[in-house]
């Protein structure tokens, strides 16, 4: 596990609220790095070390699970049963909010980006995460935001929801409109877990700014035992450079280095 985090440095942020150890990697402008369910686990620590490649720094907070541990189907079911429990950081269920972990992570981006200089700052959430850079809009430095696998809220009936309030979204209409940002979504076609009517939802709202990607099951790396779902992860396929979730994945690194000056 040691080996996993070479090369990450850590430390604790608190915002007054939350204390969480966040790991950083890198230099040039912030990136936050938002883990998916269940923790900071391998996959997730080689996409941070890809955006690092490109010169920015990264940040990967430490929301739930531990740091450094592969993820598994057992640690994955674990980890959802103590969120579903006693996660009062997170909105799982409920659409129209946000959770409320991202005021940390905005409180978070505003730290880094006064400490890192450059543009402003990248967000990418995943899967669980995958909302949270929507809502972080709402932080001035957050000019870069990626919605990967986008999840909650939970439950086929919420499928078009999104995990912002009206004003969190209003807020990041106007930004979008005046400082001529964008975000970019990604999702696998067959995913239940982040239906397309969310990715319609987006476009309805956001129009040409949101720059929406669907990717065919088949590009999906093969082997994993799981249904397509975590683009940027688990189901990247690195074993075919010129794929289309290499592609993605190559859009996403360069998307972060535009918009924030690296």
């Amino acid at each position: 596990m040691d080996d996993v985090l070479a090369g990450f440095t850590r430390f604790e942020f608190d915002d007054g609220r939350w204390k969480r150890p966040v790991y950083r990697i890198g230099s040039g402008p912030a990136v936050i790095v938002i883990h998916e369910i269940p923790g900071l686990h391998p996959d997730v620590l080689a996409f941070a070390r890809d955006v690092a490649a490109e010169g920015m720094t990264v940040f990967c907070p430490s929301l739930f699970g531990k740091p450094g541990k592969r993820s598994s189907n057992g640690y994955i079911t674990a980890t959802m049963l103590k969120l579903a429990c006693v996660g009062r950081e997170f909105s799982i269920w409920a659409g129209g909010r946000s959770s409320p972990i991202v005021d940390w992570l905005r409180a978070l981006a505003r730290q880094v980006h006064a400490e890192c200089g450059g543009k402003g700052v990248g967000a990418v959430g995943m899967c669980f995460t995958g909302g949270f850079a929507l809502a972080m809009m709402t932080e001035p430095s957050v000019v870069a935001p990626v919605l990967a696998e986008p999840s909650l809220p939970a439950g086929k009936k919420k499928g078009g929801e999104l995990d912002c309030s009206a004003q969190e979204l209003a807020v990041a209409k106007a930004r979008m409109e005046a400082e001529d940002l964008s975000l970019i979504a990604l999702r696998f076609e067959s995913d239940g877990l982040s239906p397309c009517a969310r990715f319609q939802t987006l476009e309805r709202e956001l129009g040409a700014r949101a720059e929406l990607h669907t990717l065919a099951d088949a590009s999906a790396r093969p082997g994993t035992g799981r249904d397509p779902h975590s683009v940027l992860t688990l189901h990247l396929n690195r074993a075919d450079p010129d794929g289309e979730t290499m592609k993605i994945h190559r859009r996403v690194l360069d998307f972060f280095r535009e918009r924030t000056g690296a």
